[in-house]
């Protein structure tokens, strides 16, 4: 049985990863809690039922640091090693959206508060829970965390977590924040706390200095995106037929296909997300999953492609609310993009963004800051 800590140093090893202080003491920290969770029996197994008093469930983690510090690699390199029966992924952003539509079913059939029953039923579903990039931007969620992880920390769940803030900087400024002040004295209570915020990000240094707007669209711009994309995503180039698609969840019960998901890059046509009829649920949801978004075939608009600039615009500024990063190719620059007529004036805002998106300011935010 191979350990977390294995893993990470057979990838440096390789020369996969750098040798990196913070990397290696949060995998020796995730391999003691491998350990341990593999060592603990399951709730209602016949050993858990043998023992006289319940162990108590090992003590989870958060893990903070600046963008690209290798927080994500290192969650995803436990979960994959972890060897417990009950066990569950997700984008922070996507745990609370089910997290609601569990409390929206729960107040139809329940008289008391929705919240006990939802971490009954979470817990009843994995003892370990991972969540990738928490941040907390909306007072909904503000308002019920605190009971929520209380609820699920007393089920016996042991919770990881990532995030791009220090736990006292969580909601920071938000709107009735006493009510989620509560939330971050029991992260501090119940989890470790772990810095991984070294010199750098390994994010940005894949990119290098790639150009991340390329026109013409063309053989040498799918080419430059191609490379993009196995740098971020350090997918081998020979296995380039075995990408991995998604079905990704739409708020109302749809689901999006995505032709190339991997690692938190995904990689779309722009016909795909502007010329089929899509809205802002689709794009939130891209937005919500994927740090790094690659568009390929924007064309020239104008006011006879009204319907696509439209839903390009939607898109954009679905992308930029969650700092998302992008990497595209186009028939023109972000300027000549929508260069005359009807519409034109308004179209102006986006490409300010595009401009913006492509600075070094935006590319040092995490992805969901606000």
């Amino acid at each position: 049985m191979t350990s977390v800590l294995a893993r990470y140093d057979a990838l440096v090893k390789a020369g996969e990863l750098r040798p990196d202080p913070d990397q290696r003491a949060a995998a020796e920290r995730l391999c003691r809690l491998q350990q341990e969770l593999e060592a603990t029996p399951a709730r209602g197994s016949t050993l858990w039922k043998l023992l006289r008093k319940a162990p108590e469930p090992p003590r989870g983690l958060y893990m903070w640091g600046g963008v690209g510090r290798g927080k994500s690699m290192l969650m995803d390199l436990f979960f994959d090693t972890v060897q417990v029966q009950r066990k569950k992924r997700a984008h922070f952003h996507e745990f609370m959206l089910d997290v609601h539509a569990r409390l929206a079913e729960a107040r139809k059939s329940e008289t008391g508060d929705p919240i006990p029953p939802v971490a009954e039923s979470l817990a009843e579903e994995a003892r370990l829970l991972c969540f990738d990039e928490m941040v907390v931007n909306n007072m909904a969620d503000a308002a019920i965390m605190s009971r929520l992880f209380t609820g699920l920390l007393d089920k016996r769940v042991t919770i990881v977590t990532t995030s791009n803030r220090v736990p006292d900087d969580l909601y920071k400024d938000g709107l009735n924040r006493q009510l989620f002040l509560p939330f971050i004295d029991l992260i501090k209570a119940k989890l470790d706390v772990m810095t991984l915020n070294g010199p750098v990000d390994y994010r940005r240094d894949r990119l290098g200095d790639a150009q991340l707007w390329h026109c013409p669209n063309g053989p040498e711009a799918t080419r430059a995106l191609s490379e993009a994309f196995f740098r971020l995503t350090d997918f081998s180039v020979e296995d380039r037929a075995k990408v991995p698609a998604e079905e990704i969840p739409v708020q109302g019960g749809r689901t999006l296909h995505v032709p190339k998901s991997l690692k938190g890059v995904a990689v779309f046509s722009f016909k795909r997300l502007c010329v089929e009829a899509r809205g802002a649920p689709d794009y939130l949801a891209i937005a919500r999953k994927y740090h790094t978004v690659i568009i390929v075939g924007i064309p020239v608009l104008g006011p006879e492609k009204r319907n696509e600039a439209a839903r390009f615009v939607t898109l954009i500024d679905s992308l930029y609310e969650y700092k998302v990063k992008l990497l595209a190719s186009a028939d023109a620059a972000p300027s000549r993009l929508y260069p005359e007529g009807d519409g034109a004036f308004e179209f102006e805002r986006t490409v300010s963004r595009l401009l913006e998106m492509q600075s070094d300011d935006y590319l040092a935010l995490g992805h969901g800051s606000k």
